[in-house]
């Protein structure tokens, strides 16, 4: 596969400012004070590093509350209170291995006055040690920037996940890629030369990246088709939409499993690699690491949650009066799944596994049509009703800029590789 290219795209915008004193009959003016004589002092977790004393650490294996605090001078009584009062804004049981967290001290001879804990990179959570026992959650501030990213696939029957994991994209914009357009791109099985395209934001917390945040665009093109998904919400509205302003949410998710590939095809006579004889294969089978969820691919009822020698654990649902979806091969079933369960769409029924006829992990996915067994990759749906026609215009104008953005860094990629190669073949020239 070839190296794929990744451009990050920001801006900032500098405000500059100007201090204006008018003049006055006073003679007693007090001359402005200018920002530079201001000197703010560095603080840590909303204390003053010139007014207190910080500790940092992280939770160690089998350490509770009562450890650190009875280890630095709480009493036993204290610590009590403080888990009583704290257990509905933060359970103190919930400390966990690796976490980092800090003891605020205004004097290093006594206990410390505050304890603060750290459960993920947004937030903190600050416990007074005297006085109130005060304790609030403290959210940080979380900074965006867009970002452009696009590939373009090398290698026969390849997927999205393998074509994105090696540039070290997170998996979360793969999985939100899927999320925009998997109702209507099989992921599972695309083709040489196919490309995609995301523009996103990209999360900064105290100025270091934390992660992915909202998908604003997303494309792919496979076999000549285009496709577009644009992020549109207000009050109404949220969610995904096509160019037309149709929601990209289908009736049918294209696949029960994520991070997966197909392994085997529909096929009416397949040869089976167990019973090594020809075997009508009315499924599809997602080949996926043991233990993977395996999701509805929409709403339904539970007709069947058993074992049998041939498919092993497995779930059947029904949609409607016209579709049912079966899944085969699973190590366990999801949490209360049973017969007579309404399930949701992306809801987790099962866990991939190879029980039954099977010689690996997989899930192998059946779906029927008025009783009868069909590819479901080859069913096609109709597309969903549009938004309500009052509210496309203010679409079109998100749309629109949302489509001026991938041309705008569709453009400045390539005018990075025109001089790029520009430049390869002066160094040609000099050699």
């Amino acid at each position: 596969m070839n190296v794929l290219k990744f451009i990050g795209l920001f801006g900032f915008f500098y405000c500059l400012t100007s201090l204006s004193c008018k003049q006055t009959n006073s003679e007693n003016v007090v001359p402005p004070i200018s920002k530079e004589s201001i000197v703010v002092p560095p603080s840590r977790f909303g204390f003053r590093l010139d007014s207190f004393h910080i500790t940092e650490n992280k939770i160690q294996r089998d350490q509770f509350l009562s450890n650190i605090l009875g280890d630095v001078g709480i009493s036993g009584q204290l610590i009590h209170a403080i888990a009583e009062k704290s257990k509905d804004i933060f359970n103190v049981r919930k400390l966990r291995y690796s976490k980092p967290y800090a003891l605020v001290y205004s004097d290093t001879c006594k206990a410390p006055d505050y304890f603060v804990y750290q459960p993920d990179v947004k937030s903190y959570v600050t416990f007074e040690l005297k006085d109130s026992l005060d304790i609030y959650v403290t959210e940080k501030p979380v900074y965006t920037q867009v970002e452009f990213f696009e590939g373009v696939l090398d290698s026969a029957h390849t997927s999205l996940w393998s074509a994105m994991e090696p540039t070290g994209v997170r998996d979360a914009l793969i999985a939100k890629m899927e999320e925009a357009l998997g109702w209507t791109v099989d992921f599972y099985y695309v083709h040489r030369g196919d490309e995609f395209k995301a523009i996103y934001e990209k999360e900064f917390v105290e100025g270091a990246p934390i992660g992915v945040g909202k998908l604003v665009g997303a494309y792919f093109k496979t076999l000549g088709v285009d496709y577009y998904a644009v992020l549109y919400e207000n009050e109404k509205y949220e969610g995904f939409y096509d160019l037309e302003g149709r929601p990209m949410i289908r009736k049918f998710l294209k696949s029960p499993v994520q991070y997966s590939r197909i392994s085997s095809r529909y096929n009416p006579s397949r040869f089976h690699p167990v019973l090594k004889r020809r075997r009508a294969h009315r499924g599809t089978d997602y080949a996926a690491p043991h233990g993977t969820p395996i999701r509805a691919v929409a709403d339904g009822t539970v007709t069947k949650a058993s074992y049998t020698k041939g498919n092993g654990n497995y779930v059947k649902l029904r949609h409607d009066k016209v579709y049912q979806t079966q899944y085969l091969h699973m190590s366990k079933f999801g949490s209360g799944i049973q017969p007579g369960i309404r399930v949701r769409q992306g809801q987790t029924i099962g866990y991939v596994g190879s029980t039954g006829l099977a010689t690996g992990p997989h899930v192998c996915f059946r779906f029927w049509k008025n009783g009868k067994q069909i590819d479901h990759l080859r069913l096609n749906l109709p597309p969903p009703k549009p938004m309500d026609e009052s509210e496309l215009p203010a679409f079109y104008m998100k749309r629109d800029s949302i489509m001026s953005l991938f041309e705008q860094y569709g453009a400045v990629l390539d005018s990075t590789l025109l001089s790029l190669n520009h430049n390869k073949e002066e160094n040609k020239l000099i050699d």
